[in-house]
């Protein structure tokens, strides 16, 4: 076997491993920690929870989430293409099998594991963040809301978060007609602070899936401004070993050339680079910025799938959006 072919294999071995590993993280918090609070969520497991809860049980949550999700793929296939739908259909099919088996499990038991609401919802979202972030790094997706916005991103400027956004917090409020023995004013009693954790619950969710995505590939870059440069670049070289790019520039004020050193390291070397300068010219003017991807010698790889010519020419049928 070539060792191209064989890489290749080793990697989308990886990557599935890991997207099922997301995908069991994200079911675990999902059905041990937010549905037996009768937490409504974002996406289609709140979709799926509505139903649970609006027939009593009597259709389990993962049954309404899978079918919802091969009916968007349905719609779906011609504007999103068949890699996606693929793609997606895996994902879908692991995650409903997954909360199949732990919401039995879990609701069987009669009361949450964690017996007080706000902790039990904060740890249910964690890992439903910490679940979809390891499968979106890893090329994955679970189905949900995910189809919504990529249709919606293919035909309108509406961007994908704000479509998200919306679509989840439409589904979370839903949780307010609920069947409920009581009149009005109780109903509101009863229903909004769950809508309310429900809200909570999916902004955590949504902001450690961005942590896992960024803190993935977090780095930082500085821009050095000294007339001792070479001495600074030497010393950046030896020490810290991180490359240093030289760029020519003019100081507008001065109109005097001036020398620009450009640094990228990884978050946890920045202070070494920083005490290097001080050393040599504590009056130097550094800037430092943090960067989502360094790509090349030193960093990290670029993991991205190409495609193939046949994905190629499915990609170039599906209507352009300018950014």
């Amino acid at each position: 076997m070539a060792p191209q072919v064989q890489n290749t294999l080793l990697t989308n071995a990886r990557d599935y491993a890991l997207i099922i590993f997301g995908l069991l993280l994200y079911s675990v918090g999902f059905t041990a920690f937010i549905l037996p609070h009768e937490i409504v969520i974002g996406g289609l497991s709140g979709v799926g929870t509505l139903v649970y809860f609006g027939t009593r049980g009597f259709v389990p949550v993962a049954v309404t989430q899978y079918a919802c999700n091969l009916l968007l793929l349905g719609f779906a296939f011609k504007i999103v293409g068949k890699t996606f739908v693929t793609r997606t259909i895996f994902g879908a099919t692991i995650i409903s099998i997954f909360i199949g088996i732990f919401e039995s499990f879990f609701m069987g038991l009669g009361h949450p594991i964690i017996r007080d609401i706000t902790m039990s919802a904060i740890l249910g979202a964690i890992l439903c963040g910490m679940g979809v972030g390891t499968v979106f790094i890893h090329n994955g997706s679970s189905g949900g809301t995910d189809i919504v916005a990529a249709m919606v991103s293919k035909v309108s400027n509406v961007s994908i978060g704000r479509t998200m956004i919306v679509t989840d917090m439409l589904i979370v409020t839903c949780s307010f007609f609920l069947p409920f023995e009581g009149d009005l004013q109780q109903r509101i009693e009863a229903k909004v602070p769950l809508i309310v954790y429900g809200w909570v619950v999916t902004f955590i969710i949504a902001y450690c899936t961005d942590m896992i995505i960024n803190t993935n590939r977090q780095a930082t870059q500085f821009i050095i401004f000294s007339h001792q440069w070479q001495e600074i670049a030497d010393r950046v070289n030896q020490e810290a070993r991180r490359g240093v790019t030289v760029v020519d520039g003019m100081g507008w004020y001065s109109k005097k050339p001036v020398k620009i050193l450009m640094v990228w390291c990884r978050k946890i070397e920045s202070v070494t680079i920083f005490r290097i300068v001080k050393s040599i010219d504590p009056e130097a003017f550094i800037t430092q910025a943090n960067v989502n991807g360094v790509y090349g010698k030193g960093f990290d790889t670029m993991k991205v799938k190409i495609r193939n010519k046949k994905n190629n020419k499915e990609q170039g049928k599906q209507v352009h959006i300018p950014e």
